[in-house]
């Protein structure tokens, strides 16, 4: 059984990916956890319904339509994070970026509290409240959420674990495979039983400067003219139709990278301002090198366009992101993998020559030296402020977050720019509708060049609606309202999961750090939580609509939250419920062993220094973040500044922080003076919070371009590989209304007639794919039974069954009441029995003239996957040596070879040399003792 259920995502403008698939056995798979810029949590009611019966969790991309909601999911859906999620390296690490550039950025991505849930808690005397923000996760709580996802490298099957409260997963594998887009993009293949399901959305056949294509045809970018084994032929195949209308551009991707530089360098000759909206973690990449590389060799021709521009790309946390990007290279294109082991190579070269101020001119692929990298506001202030400073015009190129303009410092950047005509805004993707269909600001400006793409060049003046989201502290009637709602969910956290930091904010959270009582001292932390306490205990009695919770709700907590109750009935109980609720902490580990933590093991001038100070308050900020890391000259010089000499043994050298992420971009003061620049943050506000939105209307005059780089499938990719990949089952998602009719259309005219079943779900619709299969239930006789050999393979019990199918009459007794009669009276007279004959299929044993004719004709079956990995352990444990020579040939003993084809055929061997002592020579040789190993690791069925 298979069924699927797109809870976002299908037959809609939205963006966002969620997907339900079910197994057989009541296997619940969740893929991808997508919101969209509207952040509108109604969208996540379903998820959370969903949340209790979930197996496991997989992410295909590190974007905001796949992952943008799961740090929402961790800290405000109960039992979220005991579900284990799985994905890529980059998919993790990009993925974590993402979420602290979003919620640092925006405080839309805090979502408010629903007002139905804040009247169910609220007095009659208060009044109603609305907009009040849930706590958001920060930068430490998202870390910990991302390191709970189980990474996975790509064509690797994998078989998961399931959550506490799933069913068993019965020999469920997971296999990613590289879906190109963005780094660590995954095509799942799931394997269930005859289930054999491929899941892939927003997925890219061809190659671009850092991505490497979609492993459909096999390694990097794929060469080969049929699709995978492993992907071909599935049973379902989930694609997204994104990109289903737009045709393939001619040139590829050499002719889109000529249009972007062809249109930077026009508004750079003439002084102007450049904007490309890009998102901060994924697509990014592609463009920051792009941008890079163009001025790199733009600097070195004589007549050159771009060697007076500057070249910024601002994101909260773009400094993280690109130093991830410098550690995965391998999951990047080859000829990025080729670049930098050229500069490797001319590294060691260098350093390697009898001069040794030599250096090298040579940069790594994501070594920026034009590319100017800013993460605070005050520096994108800074250099918008410095257009005016110049009497000549300096052109600029600024790339910024996000792609939707919604949030991040595109937003900010496109502000300053839009009433001058010279500058120039271009979308680098085909931006979608928000929530209630409401256009985002990257999709009016697409609109406005989709109708006419000059009349920002004529002097047309638009105005655009822009709407500001910032935080306001608690107070008053709402402030009592979000401790009564606050203390409720505390209750309903605890029924449901035993103990964890990741529930709900601490008590400290509730407490009013924004009222007109200024002068508490430190105790006033355990008035607040008697507060809580209080208001936690006065649900029940006192809420208006009487809030308090059942016993079937509190379970075991009826001991304690219920009064006259002193016994708890345990049995047939699961869970927690089962004995006294005891919260024990399980202790977390991983590969390596139990996990360690660096605090525990500073020294003690690390702690802190002389005078009793914390090294939070002597040093660095984020000292936090390097506990237990080497110290830096800089950091040992900060530290011990302000004592007395002598206290440094080290010498204070001075070093640049920032050469950690980027290499010295030019010798230029104005550059250097962005390093020390303030972040100007308006909206910080400690505490409970509400959000106040307001809006202004601005005038846009400067110009609006769309080049596509969103690097998604198109048309011709679509109509070329569906018909490769055969699949018994094609269910269209992820993208518009007209887009999935259309492709739908047109794989019912590609694909054989009647060969393969075509699917649009919408939204919340549950559809059934499984596999059609014919299944009939028969009937085994004992004396058959009786004669069954059964055989081990990986945990399954085969046997073989040779009998003659018999149709055995049976009699079935039926007992008719008659209904007008009185039915307290069971005589003879008011029930009547019948007896009736039913048909029951039975195999029996073959007679004796049979068998022996059956038994010439039927021959052995070897069941059973045999691993190569496998065989080289069973080898070397007999005293063979075993090596990999190549991709699936395995040389054991140096004189007999192994290949394993792509259609699981087994092949071996043999040069046919006798060998010298040793396992080798006993029992025929290799040859005959590698055969043997073979037969034991299958299951050798007989035919009769």
């Amino acid at each position: 059984m298979f069924t699927f259920s797109p809870l976002q995502g299908a037959l809609s403008e939205s963006a966002a990916s969620q997907s339900i698939l079910e197994l057989d056995g009541g296997i619940k798979v969740l893929v991808d956890v997508g919101w969209d810029e509207s952040f509108d949590v109604a969208k996540l009611k379903e998820l959370e319904k969903q949340v209790p019966t979930l197996s496991l969790i997989l992410l295909t991309h590190a974007t905001t339509s796949h992952i943008a909601a799961f740090a929402h999911c961790c800290k405000h859906f109960p039992l979220f994070t005991r579900i284990p999620v799985y994905a890529t390296t980059p998919v993790i690490a990009l993925g974590r970026t993402l979420l602290q550039d979003l919620y640092a950025s925006t405080p839309l991505a805090a979502t408010t509290i629903p007002p139905s849930s804040l009247d169910e808690v609220a007095y009659s005397t208060q009044q109603s409240s609305s907009g009040i923000l849930l706590q958001a996760p920060t930068s430490e709580e998202i870390a910990t959420y991302f390191s709970l996802i189980h990474p996975l490298k790509y064509s690797q099957p994998h078989q998961p674990l399931g959550s506490p409260f799933s069913p068993p997963l019965n020999g469920l594998t997971i296999t990613a495979y590289n879906s190109g887009h963005t780094l660590g993009g995954t095509i799942w293949h799931i394997q269930h039983g005859l289930e054999s399901i491929v899941y892939a959305v927003d997925w890219n056949q061809g190659r671009e400067n850092v991505f490497a294509g979609a492993a459909w045809l096999g390694g990097a970018g794929g060469g080969g003219a049929e699709v995978i084994e492993q992907l071909r032929k599935p049973t379902a195949l989930v694609c997204s139709s994104r990109g289903g209308e737009k045709p393939s551009l001619s040139g590829g991707r050499t002719k889109r990278d000529e249009q972007l530089l062809e249109k930077v360098k026009s508004c750079v000759a003439r002084g102007g301002t450049v904007l490309i909206p890009i998102d901060s973690s994924a697509r990014v990449l592609e463009l920051a090198y792009l941008m890079e590389h163009a001025w790199r060799v733009d600097s070195a021709t004589p007549e050159s366009q771009l060697k007076s521009a500057k070249l910024y790309l601002a994101g909260r946390n773009i400094h993280s992101t690109m130093r991830y990007a410098r550690s995965m290279l391998e999951w990047m294109d080859e000829g990025i993998v080729r670049e930098f082991e050229a500069v490797a190579d001319g590294v060691k070269k260098v350093n390697g020559a009898a001069d040794g101020n030599k250096q090298s001119k040579d940069t790594g692929p994501f070594d920026f030296r034009f590319l100017r990298l800013l993460d605070r506001k005050g520096q994108v202030d800074k250099v918008l402020s410095s257009e005016g400073q110049s009497n000549q015009p300096t052109g600029k190129v600024i790339l910024a977050s996000d792609t939707s303009l919604e949030w991040g410092f595109s937003r900010l950047v496109l502000r300053s720019l839009a009433e001058e005509s010279k500058n120039m805004v271009i979308l680098t993707e085909y931006p979608s509708l928000l929530s209630d269909r409401r256009p985002s600001i990257a999709r009016t400006l697409w609109t406005w060049w989709k109708e006419s793409s000059e009349n920002a060049a004529e002097g047309r003046n638009l105005e655009l609606e822009l709407s500001n989201a910032q935080r306001q502290a608690l107070e008053g009637n709402d402030l009592a309202t979000y401790q009564q709602w606050l203390a409720q969910q505390r209750q309903l956290h605890t029924t449901l999961q035993s103990g964890g930091a990741t529930a709900l904010e601490s008590s400290g959270d509730v407490g009013d750090d924004a009222s007109e009582s200024s002068s508490e001292s430190d105790d006033s932390e355990d008035e607040q939580q008697g507060r809580a306490l209080n208001v936690a205990t006065t649900l029940g009695q006192a809420s208006r609509k009487k809030a308090a919770l059942t016993d079937e709700d509190l379970g075991i907590n009826i001991l304690l939250k219920k009064k006259g109750v002193y016994d708890f009935d345990v049995r047939n109980k699961k869970g927690r419920d089962r004995m006294f609720p005891h919260p024990v902490r399980r202790k977390r580990d991983d590969d390596y062993g139990e996990l360690i933590r660096p605090e525990d093991f500073l020294r003690a001038e690390e702690r802190e220094d002389g005078d009793g100070v914390d090294i939070d308050q002597a040093g660095k900020g984020d000292s936090q973040e390097n506990l237990g890391k080497k110290r830096k000259w800089d950091d040992a010089a900060a530290m011990n500044k302000g004592q007395g000499p002598g206290t440094n043994k080290r010498p204070a050298l001075t070093r640049n922080a920032s050469d950690d992420f980027e290499m010295a971009t030019s010798e230029n003061a104005a550059e250097d003076e962005l390093d020390g620049v303030p972040d100007d943050v308006d909206d910080a506000v400690a505490g409970p919070s509400k959000l106040v939105v307001t809006t202004e209307q601005i005038v846009v005059n400067l110009q609006v371009e769309f080049i596509d780089f969103s690097g998604i499938h198109d048309k011709r990719s679509l109509h070329m590989l569906i018909p490769l990949i055969q699949p018994r089952k094609l269910i269209l998602i992820g993208g518009s209304s007209d887009e999935t009719l259309m492709l739908a259309s047109d794989c019912k005219k590609l694909l054989a007639e009647g060969s393969t079943d075509i699917y649009t779900p919408s939204v919340g619709t549950i559809i059934d794919a499984s596999v059609d299969t014919n299944a009939w239930v028969v009937k085994l006789a004992p004396a058959l039974v009786k004669q069954l050999k059964w055989q081990k393979v990986r945990g399954l019990s085969i046997a073989t069954v040779t009998g003659r199918l018999l149709a055995v009459q049976k009699e079935i007794a039926v007992k008719n009441e008659d209904e007008g009669a009185n039915k307290r009276l069971k005589t003879e007279e008011l029930a009547e029995t019948s007896v009736e004959t039913a048909v029951e299929p039975t195999l029996d044993i073959l007679p004796t003239n049979m068998a022996s004719a059956t038994r010439s004709v039927a021959q052995p079956l070897h069941v059973g996957d045999l691993r190569l990995a496998d065989l080289r352990k069973a080898m070397q444990q007999s005293g063979h040596t075993a090596e990999f020579r190549g991709e699936g040939t395995l040389l054991i003993d140096g004189s007999v070879v192994v290949r394993k084809t792509t259609t699981g055929r087994i092949d071996v061997e043999s040069i046919g040399l006798p060998t010298d002592g040793g396992p080798a020579t006993q029992l025929g040789g290799t040859f005959y003792a590698v055969k043997r190993t073979i037969y034991e690791n299958l299951a050798v069925v007989a035919g009769a």
